[in-house]
C-alpha cells in the first residue's frame, strides 16, 4: 500500500474536490488502483496522472463523455484528430459569442441607453438576419478555393451600366457594392434601404469613408426605413423609376413578400429588371450531385426526395406570385462549386439537403466514408452549390 492515496489525498494533490473524484470514478474515467481494509478507494501515481489529464481536458472544453471515448477509453480517433475537432467546436462557439456581443452592443448603442423590449426584439432579429448571411458568405469563402468572391460574381453578372438608377432593398452589409466599389461605373445612383439596427449602419460608415473613391457622378444613398412599410414605398414612388432593383437574401424573411413584389413592379422602369434571390430558388445541381452518389451506393433516396419537395413547393408558390406582377420571369444560376477536403465536412454538406436526418446519415456513414475516402485520395471533392436568382421584367 506504499505511495497509495485516498480519494481526499489525490483530490488535494490535483486541486479538485473529492466529489469530482467520485464522479470521474462513476463515469469510468478514473479507477482506483486498490482498496483499503475498510474498502476505501486508493489511488497510485498513475491514477494521479490520469486525473490531471482529465482536469486539463475539461479546462479546454471537452465533456466527460468525449474524454472517456477519445482518450481514456478505446476511441478510434487519434489525439491530434480529437484536439482538432475541439478547436473547430470552440472556434464555432467563439464566433457565436462574438455575434451575441455585437448584437447586445448594437441594442445599447441604438436605443440611446433606454432600450425598449420591442425595439430590442426588432434589432436582434435584424442583426440575426445579417449575421446569418455573413456566416454563409464566410462558409462559402472557406470552401470556394480558387473561385472568384461570390459577391463579385453577383456584381459582374448584374452588368451595371453607366447612368443606371439602382434600388437596393434590404441592403445590409452591402458586399455586392463594397467588394466591387471602384468598378461601379460613372453617373450611377444607388438608393439603398434597410433598417437601423441592421449592418446597413456599418455600410453607412463605409460609404462616408470611401465616397471619394467612387467614379465621377456616382452616388450611394442610405435610406433607413422599413421596406414593408407603405410610407417607405410612398417615398420611393415619388422618385424616378429604377432600371435595376435588388432584393437579395431578404425575400425569405419578409412578412408579406407579395406586397413587396407588387411595389417593386410599380417602381421598375419598362426596360429595367429586378434581381431577387432566396425566394423559392431550388438548388437542383446540389441535389443532383447527391442523387448520383446515392444511386451509386444504393442508398435510399427518400430523404433527398423529401428535402427537394420542400424547395419545389416553395418555387411553385413563389413563381406564381412573380407571374402576377411581371411579364417575364426567368431564373439565373451562378455556379459556385464548394471544395471539401474531409468526409465530416462532406456529410455536413449532405445535411443541408436532408435537414434533421443525422440518424439516416449515421446509418449510411460507412458507405459514404469508403466512397469519399477514395475520391479524396485524388484531391478535394467538388460539390455544386449554384446560387439562384429570379430576373424579372415588366
Amino acid at each position: 500500500m506504499d505511495n497509495k492515496m485516498t480519494s481526499g489525498e489525490i483530490a488535494k494533490k490535483a486541486g479538485v474536490s473529492q466529489k469530482a473524484v467520485r464522479l470521474y470514478d462513476e463515469k469510468g474515467l478514473l479507477k482506483p488502483s486498490d482498496y483499503s481494509e475498510g474498502n476505501y478507494r486508493l489511488y497510485d501515481n498513475e491514477a494521479l496522472l490520469v486525473l490531471e489529464k482529465i482536469i486539463a481536458l475539461k479546462q479546454i472544453g471537452f465533456s466527460l463523455e468525449e474524454i472517456k471515448e477519445n482518450l481514456v477509453g478505446s476511441g478510434s480517433k487519434s489525439i491530434l484528430e480529437t484536439l482538432q475537432e475541439q478547436i473547430d467546436m470552440m472556434e464555432a462557439k467563439r464566433y457565436e459569442l462574438e455575434k451575441a456581443v455585437k448584437r447586445i452592443k448594437a441594442v445599447i448603442a441604438r436605443s440611446n441607453g433606454e432600450p425598449d423590449w420591442d425595439d430590442v426584439a426588432d434589432i436582434l432579429k435584424n442583426m440575426q438576419v445579417d449575421q446569418n448571411k455573413d456566416a454563409g458568405h464566410f462558409y462559402a469563402l472557406d470552401h470556394s478555393k480558387g473561385e472568384l468572391d461570390w459577391f463579385i460574381k453577383i456584381y459582374r453578372d448584374l452588368k451595371l451600366k453607366e447612368g443606371e438608377r439602382v434600388l437596393d432593398l434590404g441592403c445590409g452589409y452591402s458586399k455586392v457594392w463594397r467588394n466591387s466599389w471602384e468598378e461601379i461605373p460613372e453617373n450611377v445612383c444607388i438608393d439603398a434601404y434597410d433598417l437601423r439596427g441592421s449592418w446597413a449602419d456599418d455600410f453607412e460608415k463605409f460609404v462616408e469613408e470611401n465616397k471619394s473613391k467612387l467614379s465621377a457622378g456616382t452616388s450611394v444613398n442610405l435610406c433607413f426605413s422599413d421596406i414593408e412599410d407603405e410610407a417607405t414605398w410612398k417615398q420611393i414612388k415619388s422618385e424616378d423609376k429604377y432600371s435595376m432593383i435588388l432584393l437579395h437574401y431578404v425575400a425569405d424573411v419578409l412578412k408579406n413578400p407579395e406586397a413587396v413584389m407588387k411595389n417593386i413592379s410599380s417602381v421598375l422602369s419598362d426596360d429595367g429588371f429586378a434581381s431577387i434571390s432566396t425566394y423559392g430558388n431550388v438548388p437542383r445541381p446540389h441535389y443532383n450531385f447527391w442523387y448520383d452518389v446515392f444511386s451509386e451506393l444504393e442508398i435510399n433516396k427518400a430523404p433527398l426526395d423529401k428535402g427537394l419537395a420542400v424547395y419545389e413547393q416553395a418555387e411553385k408558390e413563389s413563381k406564381a406570385v412573380l407571374d402576377k406582377y411581371f411579364s417575364k420571369v426567368e431564373e439565373v444560376k451562378l455556379p459556385s462549386p464548394f471544395s471539401f477536403d474531409s468526409i465530416d465536412d462532406i456529410c455536413k454538406d449532405l445535411l443541408t439537403c436532408i435537414p434533421n436526418e443525422e440518424a439516416f446519415i449515421a446509418s449510411n456513414r460507412k458507405k459514404l466514408n469508403d466512397y469519399f475516402a477514395k475520391k479524396l485520395e485524388n484531391g478535394d471533392v467538388l460539390i455544386p452549390h449554384d446560387g439562384g436568382f429570379w430576373r424579372v421584367r415588366k
